[in-house]
């Protein structure tokens, strides 16, 4: 009896060693925020209460920062404020600080732990995609002292008590293929039901003048909804040859990841908050780290999937060759062209020689369809433009398309609705109309009113005030070649 019992008090020490290990304790609590429970939650309640406040939507994805709470806790808050929903699971992503290999990691042998409690692993899913995809494997250093994703706990669980539920995943490489290759295995959850929150703080250790520079390119880059733009402007910020930067983004491989999962969908990624290290009492100006806050959400926005950009390109680069090659206008089956392309919409047509302008013609009017505007203005960028004489046979493989498609018109009520360098403005008093692309205000350097002001002078002929009691429109450029899909 007696060998009986030691040997079920052994299989009971094994089964709570165990279990005792398969909780992820706190490994940044009383350092990255404080340890004491009370003052925990009351620290982040007053996060949550004076964050600002906007308009709620249905969100799909959070990006926040991961500083200790004194620098950026404020930035975070505001992305999570906006949250007004439950969800069935909470996937937690973020890039690893402290070990490198060919995948990703997820915890799948217990739950978390703050404190403010633990908070439940989804096991299930958790060990589902360990067990069906190979650069999925569970590395206990990555989450072992890492923060990026401990220090978001309390915010969840402060919003969501206990009925949370989380996929705590650390990427660990920086592989593109691989990336993009979690990207597609996490795309079946990118769902409605559940939430993606990406760890990550900005640009690290540059002067705050130059933060302020760097990180906006990439909060900017992010707007695109585009991995290409994304990779771009780190490499833009790394080709700065910034003093002492870092990175512009430690979390970039999760970002991407994201990315990769919402390309060429209708997902707006909103910037809510941006703040540096320096704006904090306890940050130095001289050597900063970024922080900032957005929210990923279904958009009914007007939109081009990169196939449907591909088929207008080659409309442009078919309609070309047969004006100039053949004498003749494209005849295009339209039983065969996308249905998104059959819209009434306003373009441009650019065309470029060995990267200098060659023409360009565009209408506003969206009188007819899409793809028939794009045969029109291609054809009258080569041959009916002012400003350069009819492009020649010999030209043509050294001519370079690009496409502005203007979105439909919004109407507006106030200037405040209009953002400098995205929305074109429209002017219409009577009889009278007149638009700006958005690039002109960028180029020109003006802000909204000098914009308006401007185009209600110039373009529609009715001085500089007269816009106050006329209709104004908002619209987007979806610019775009055979490089920029």
């Amino acid at each position: 009896m007696r060998s009986k019992f030691k040997i079920a008090q052994l299989f009971l020490l094994i089964f709570l060693f165990e279990n005792l290990h398969a909780l992820r304790h706190t490994a940044v609590a009383g350092s990255f925020y404080t340890d004491n429970k009370s003052q925990l939650q009351t620290q982040v309640k007053t996060h949550l209460k004076n964050a600002k406040t906007f308009e709620q939507k249905k969100i799909n994805a959070l990006i926040v920062p991961h500083a200790g709470y004194v620098f950026s806790a404020n930035v975070a808050s505001t992305a999570y404020k906006t949250l007004n929903k439950r969800y069935k699971n909470i996937f937690l992503i973020g890039s690893s600080h402290y070990v490198s290999f060919n995948g990703a990691s997820i915890y799948d042998i217990g739950d978390y732990e703050t404190p403010l409690g633990n908070v439940k692993v989804n096991k299930s899913i958790a060990s589902g995609l360990i067990k069906n995809f190979e650069f999925f494997t569970f590395q206990p250093d990555a989450h072992k002292i890492e923060h990026t994703l401990e220090v978001q706990l309390p915010f969840l669980q402060t919003i969501y008590g206990d009925d949370l539920k989380i996929v705590p995943i650390i990427i660990a490489t920086s592989n593109l293929k691989t990336i993009e290759s979690i990207a597609k295995s996490l795309s079946p959850y990118f769902n409605d039901d559940n939430l993606f929150i990406i760890s990550t703080d900005l640009s690290h250790y540059p002067t705050f003048e130059d933060a302020n520079i760097l990180d906006k390119r990439i909060l900017d880059s992010l707007t695109k909804n585009s991995p290409q733009k994304f990779v771009e402007a780190l490499a833009k910020n790394e080709d700065a040859k910034i003093d002492a930067l870092q990175t512009s983004a430690c979390g970039w491989s999760s970002l991407l990841t994201l990315l990769y999962i919402t390309n060429d969908k209708p997902y707006k990624y909103e910037t809510l908050e941006y703040k540096n290290s320096a704006h904090s009492k306890y940050g130095d100006k001289k050597r900063v780290v970024g922080y900032g806050a957005m929210r990923v959400y279904k958009t009914d926005e007007f939109f081009l999937t990169s196939k449907e950009k591909q088929e207008l390109l080659n409309i442009a680069n078919l309609s070309l060759y047969q004006a100039i090659k053949n004498k003749k206008r494209l005849v295009i089956d339209e039983s065969k062209v996308s249905p998104k392309l059959k819209e009434p919409l306003g373009a441009f047509v650019t065309l470029h020689k060995n990267k200098i302008l060659r023409g360009c013609i565009g209408t506003f009017e969206p009188d007819k369809p899409l793809y028939k505007v794009i045969v029109d203005m291609t054809i009258a960028s080569a041959l009916s433009d002012s400003r350069f004489k009819e492009v020649s046979p010999d030209e043509l493989k050294n001519i370079d398309i690009e496409i502005s498609v203007l979105t439909p018109r919004k109407k507006i009520s106030s200037l405040d609705e209009i953002v400098i360098g995205r929305d074109g403005i429209y002017i219409k008093k009577g009889s009278k109309n007149g638009t700006y692309l958005p690039h002109v205000a960028t180029q020109m350097k003006w802000n909204v009113k000098e914009f308006v002001s401007n185009c209600s002078n110039e373009k529609v002929g009715i001085g500089y005030n007269g816009y106050k009691d006329a209709e104004l429109f908002i619209y987007k450029a979806i610019v775009f070649d055979k490089k920029g899909l």
